[in-house]
C-alpha cells in the first residue's frame, strides 16, 4: 500500500487505520464457482458473472464522449464491456485474445446485452476443491478504481489484513449473558466470517453478531445518557398538587380525561417530584388531547409556586393555544398572557414586568419568549410544542431563564415510529398518547381522480347544505415552470366558479399573504362567516375548527404520508362525520400510490409513522435529530425491529443490575465504552 493510494483511501472512504479497513464492509460476496454462460443474460438479470476471450478494446469518442468498449465471446454469445472513466489504467491491463473472467451489473442497450465498468481479471481455474467460495465485494470510487482499488482489490487487501489480526485485536464487548442469550458467535469470528465466509450459514450469524452490537452499544450509550441525567441533574420539586389542580379537574375540565391523558399525568407527576428535571416527549396523535396534559402541568407547577411557559412554532399556533387556555381558565384565579412578535409595546411591557414580578403564572408565545428582555420571577415547567420545529439552542434559551433548569416537556402531533424513539429519541423519557377523547368519529378517506372533481364539489355543497365547513389544500402558490400543477390562485378562482359568491363565502390564506390579512381571513372562517378554506399547507399545524367537516387535499401525490396525515387532522374535531378526499392527477407513481392507499386504509398515526419510516428511511424523516446514533454500519431500524426490541431490553437488564457497569462480567463492556468516547455525537434536548 503507496502513499499515493493511502491518502486516496482516507479521502475517499475515510479508511486511516487497519480497524478502519476491518469496519469496512462488503457490499456482497461472489461465488467464484458460479460462471454463467452469456447466453443466460435476459432483461430480468441483475449481477452475473461470465467469462470468455476478449475478442476486442477500443477507444471511441472524444472528449466529454470518450470511451473504452471492449467486447467477451463465450461459447454461447457475446457481451460488450464499456468503461466511460479510468480508461487509460483499463486498456493497459486488457489484453484481445486473453481468457477473462467479468462481473458486474447487465444493462441492455439497443437491445444488446453491456455491462458499465465491470470487474474484470484474468480467468484462472478456481481452487476451492469443490467447496463454496464466496468472494468479497466491497464499496469503491471511482477514482480509486482509477488506481486499482476497485471492489475485489479492496478484497485482496482485506484478505491480506486478516491472517494478521487475532482475538487480541478485536476482544469480545458483549457480556457473556448478552452472547449467551442471544446465541452470537465471538466478535473475532463475526469479523472474520462477514469478510470471507465459508458458507451462507456463517456469514447469516456473522451479520447478525454485528447488527445486535451496534443496536444494543447504541442503547447501552443512551441508557447511560438518561441514567447520569438522572444522577445529576437538579430539578425543582413538585410536592404537592395544590388548589390549582384540584379546583379545574373537579369543576372545570370539559370531558372525563381518557386513559392515555391519566397514565401520561401519572408519569408527570412522578418526574417532577424527584428532584431531577424532567426531559419528556410527548408524542400524540392529531386531536388526542396534548393541550389539556399542557394545562394540567402548568397548574401543576402553579400549586407548587412556579410559573410556566409554552412555546409554539407559529403565530396562529401561539394564537389558538392561548385561546383554548384562556377559555379553560376564565373561571379560575389564574393569569395568563400571549407574546409573540405582533404584541403591542404597552403590552408588552405589562406582561414582561408581571412576568418578572410573579402576577402572571401562565405564558404562551412564539419564539419571543426566548428574548433576552424577557424575564421570570421562578420559571419551572417549559414546554415546547411541535419541538422539531425549533433548533437545539433555541430550546436551551428557555432553560436559562431559571436557576434551577425547568422540568420540559416536548409536545410532537408527529407520531415517531417506536423504532426512531428508541434510537433518535432514546436518552428522553417518552410518553405516548394513543387514544382519542369520547365522541371522536373516524376520518373517512376517499382517492378521487381529478375526473371526478364535479362529484366533490357536489359532496362539498352537500356538506354546506347541513352547516358544515370545507377546507380545499393547493401544494403551490405561484405556477412553476417544472411542475404542472394549478396553483393556488388558479384554484380559488376555480373553486369560486363551483361555489358562486352571491351564495357562497370563500377564505383564502397562504404563507406569502401579510400576517393580519392571513389572521383576518382565518379568524372569518373560525367564526363560520365563510364556509370554505381555500388555503396551502400554511394551515397544516394550529386551526381548530370542529364545524369543518370535509378536507380535500389537491395533487395529494405531491404530499408525504406525515403531511396528508397533518392536514387530515385539520377535521374530524367535532362530533360530527368527516372526511378527506386525496385528489391526484392521472398519472400517480407507485410510491405516490402507496401513501395514498396508507391514507384510505388508516387513521393511526404510529400505523402511517411506522410505513412512512419503511418508504423514506430514517434519515428522511423531519424531525429527527441528526445525530451519529442512527448511521448503522449493518443494522437498519426499518428491517431490524427485532433485534433493535432485544438490544434494548438486554441493555435495560444490565443496566438496572449494575448502573455503572462496575462488575467483572460487564467489564469487556466498559472498556469498549470507555475506548469509543467521543467518536458518536449526539444532541440532548436540554
Amino acid at each position: 500500500m503507496g502513499p499515493l493510494r493511502g491518502d486516496l483511501l482516507k479521502k475517499e472512504l475515510g479508511i486511516f487505520t487497519f480497524r478502519d479497513l476491518l469496519d469496512h464492509f462488503p457490499l456482497r460476496h461472489i461465488d467464484k464457482t458460479v460462471v454463467s454462460n452469456i447466453s443466460d443474460i435476459n432483461y430480468q438479470t441483475d449481477f452475473i458473472q461470465v467469462s470468455g476471450k476478449l475478442v476486442y478494446a477500443e477507444v471511441m469518442g472524444e472528449r466529454s464522449g470518450k470511451r473504452l468498449v471492449a467486447e467477451i465471446r463465450d461459447s454461447s454469445g457475446r457481451i460488450e464491456l464499456v468503461w466511460f472513466q479510468g480508461i487509460h489504467w483499463v486498456q493497459k491491463i486488457l489484453q484481445p485474445g486473453s481468457d477473462y473472467l467479468v462481473w458486474g451489473r447487465v444493462s441492455f442497450f439497443n437491445g444488446k446485452p453491456q455491462m458499465s465498468h465491470p470487474e474484470i481479471e484474468v480467468f484462472a481455474e478456481s481452487k476451492s476443491d469443490g467447496k463454496n467460495f464466496l468472494e468479497p465485494v466491497y464499496p469503491t470510487t471511482e477514482k480509486l478504481k482509477a488506481r486499482s482499488l476497485n471492489g475485489r482489490q479492496l478484497g485482496k487487501l482485506m484478505a491480506a489484513l486478516l491472517p494478521q489480526v487475532s482475538e487480541i485485536d478485536v476482544p469480545e464487548n458483549l457480556p457473556a449473558e448478552v452472547l449467551g442469550t442471544m446465541k452470537l458467535t465471538g466478535r473475532y469470528r463475526a469479523y472474520c466470517d462477514l469478510h470471507f465466509p465459508p458458507d451462507a450459514g456463517a456469514y447469516e450469524a456473522a451479520v447478525k453478531r454485528l447488527k445486535f452490537e451496534e443496536l444494543f452499544i447504541a442503547q447501552t450509550r443512551l441508557q447511560l445518557v438518561r441514567i447520569n441525567r438522572h444522577r445529576s441533574s437538579q430539578g425543582v420539586v413538585f410536592e404537592k398538587v395544590g388548589d390549582f389542580f384540584n379546583d379545574f379537574y373537579k369543576n372545570h375540565l370539559p370531558f372525563e380525561l381518557t386513559g392515555a391523558q391519566k397514565r401520561v399525568m401519572r408519569e408527570i407527576r412522578a418526574d417532577t417530584a424527584m428532584g431531577h428535571q424532567m426531559n419528556r416527549l410527548l408524542q400524540g396523535d392529531v386531536g388526542s388531547g396534548k393541550t389539556i396534559v399542557a394545562l394540567l402541568c402548568m397548574l401543576l407547577a402553579a400549586d407548587n409556586g412556579y410559573q410556566s411557559c409554552m412555546m409554539a412554532p407559529t403565530e396562529i399556533l401561539a394564537r389558538q393555544h392561548y385561546e383554548s387556555l384562556h377559555t379553560l381558565l376564565h373561571k379560575m384565579p389564574v393569569n395568563i398572557a400571549l407574546l409573540t412578535g405582533s404584541t403591542k409595546t404597552r403590552e408588552r411591557k405589562k406582561i414582561l414586568e408581571a412576568l418578572l414580578d410573579g402576577t402572571i403564572q401562565l405564558v404562551v408565545g412564539t419564539h419571543a419568549v426566548i428574548e433576552d428582555k424577557v424575564q421570570f420571577k421562578n420559571l419551572g415547567f417549559a414546554i415546547v410544542d411541535e419541538q422539531h420545529r425549533f433548533g437545539v439552542a433555541q430550546r436551551a434559551e428557555l432553560w436559562k431563564k431559571a436557576t434551577i433548569p425547568p422540568h420540559v416537556l416536548v409536545m410532537t402531533a408527529t407520531p415517531i415510529p417506536r423504532t426512531l424513539a428508541m434510537t433518535a429519541y432514546g436518552d428522553l423519557d417518552y410518553s405516548v398518547m394513543d387514544e382519542l377523547p369520547p365522541g371522536r368519529q373516524p376520518i373517512s378517506t376517499v382517492h378521487r381522480f381529478e375526473t371526478k372533481r364535479a362529484q366533490v364539489m357536489d359532496f362539498i355543497r352537500a356538506e354546506i347544505g347541513k352547516g358544515r365547513q370545507a377546507y380545499i389544500i393547493y401544494p403551490l402558490i405561484e405556477e412553476s415552470e417544472k411542475l404542472s400543477y394549478e396553483d393556488l390562485m388558479q384554484g380559488y378562482e376555480q373553486v369560486k366558479g363551483f361555489f358562486p359568491e352571491s351564495k357562497y363565502s370563500i377564505s383564502m390564506v397562504h404563507g406569502r399573504m401579510p400576517a393580519e390579512q392571513k389572521d383576518v381571513n382565518m379568524q372569518r372562517f373560525v367564526r363560520n362567516d365563510t364556509q370554505i378554506m381555500v388555503s396551502t399547507t400554511v394551515i397544516e399545524v394550529g386551526v381548530n375548527v370542529p364545524n369543518a367537516s370535509v378536507m380535500v387535499i389537491e395533487s395529494a401525490e405531491k404530499f408525504g404520508l406525515s403531511q396528508l396525515h397533518q392536514l387530515r387532522g385539520r377535521v374530524g374535531r367535532g362530533v360530527e362525520k368527516s372526511y378527506c378526499i386525496l385528489l391526484t392527477g392521472s398519472k400517480v407513481s407507485n410510491e405516490a400510490r402507496a401513501r395514498i392507499q396508507i391514507m384510505c386504509d388508516t387513521n393511526d398515526g404510529f400505523v402511517i409513522a411506522e410505513k412512512d419510516l419503511e418508504l423514506r428511511g430514517p434519515g428522511d424523516i423531519e424531525g429527527t435529530r441528526q445525530s451519529g446514533l442512527l448511521n448503522f454500519k449493518l443494522a437498519s431500524i426499518v428491517n431490524d425491529k427485532a433485534l433493535l426490541e432485544k438490544a434494548k431490553a438486554l441493555s435495560e437488564k444490565i443496566l438496572n443490575a449494575d448502573e455503572k457497569l462496575e462488575t467483572a462480567a460487564n467489564q469487556p463492556l466498559k472498556d469498549y465504552l470507555i475506548s469509543q468516547k467521543g467518536k458518536t455525537a449526539w444532541s440532548k434536548i436540554s
